[in-house]
């Protein structure tokens, strides 16, 4: 059983599932080379995969080439099912960051292939988690800016209002595709400058001066 901890509290919630966006930031896709989506592109991580600033991340023996994606990451705080952008934006009861990380030749020979993304995003240790603010402690405006420093240089910072898709159209997007429960995490994907980190490599991830994460590669 894996936890997310609530700032400045003792409150520990059990994580649910795991839902992520990708390409909803435009830079992002353009530097992968894909298409802008329509709709929000939806794919799930495993709880075991989790892990905690000040963990360490460990690179597979089957991938040459692990990339980091910082990304705001919303709690899901009540059940919800179909639901409209109002109920959508009240369901979020919290925020963090995260770094879903991602096994970039892996997963391009998947796409190549039509194949899934889950190799490519599964691993153990692919999910890193910030603590988390309630929204009753801080509402988001979007005007925050996410980054992340390798060994002290930044490799990506941009701020959140250039999201293609908001974090209640996300919310109320995946709603109609399964039922969103408390205890679910939502990443909201990633802005420009993922690029490729090796053994010993230093990451920090920060929300302004909101959340920060820690972590290092093995």
């Amino acid at each position: 059983m894996k936890t997310i901890k609530i700032k400045n509290s003792n409150k520990e919630i059990t994580i649910g599932k795991i839902v992520c966006v990708g390409r909803n930031y435009a830079e992002h896709v353009q530097e992968l080379g894909n298409t802008i989506p329509e709709k929000p592109v939806v794919f799930l991580k495993p709880v075991s995969s989790v892990i905690y600033s000040g963990d360490e991340i460990v690179c597979p023996a089957f991938s040459n080439d692990m990339h980091h994606e910082s990304e705001l990451v919303l709690l899901i705080g009540e059940n919800i099912k179909n639901a409209d952008l109002e109920i959508s934006e009240n369901a979020i009861t919290g925020y963090g960051i995260g770094l879903d990380m991602t096994l970039r030749d892996v997963q391009s020979e998947l796409k190549k292939k039509g194949h899934p993304w889950t190799i490519a995003k599964c691993f153990d240790t692919s999910t890193v988690l910030s603590e988390f603010i309630e929204k009753s402690a801080y509402q988001l405006s979007l005007d925050e800016t996410i980054s992340l420093k390798v060994n002290d240089e930044f490799r990506q910072k941009d701020q959140l209002n250039k999201m293609l898709f908001k974090p209640a159209e996300i919310v109320q997007y995946i709603s109609t595709l399964m039922t969103l429960e408390k205890g679910d995490l939502i990443f909201t994907g990633t802005p420009k400058g993922v690029s490729k980190v090796v053994s010993g490599d230093k990451l920090v991830a920060q929300l302004d001066g909101l959340i920060k994460l820690e972590c290092s590669v093995r």
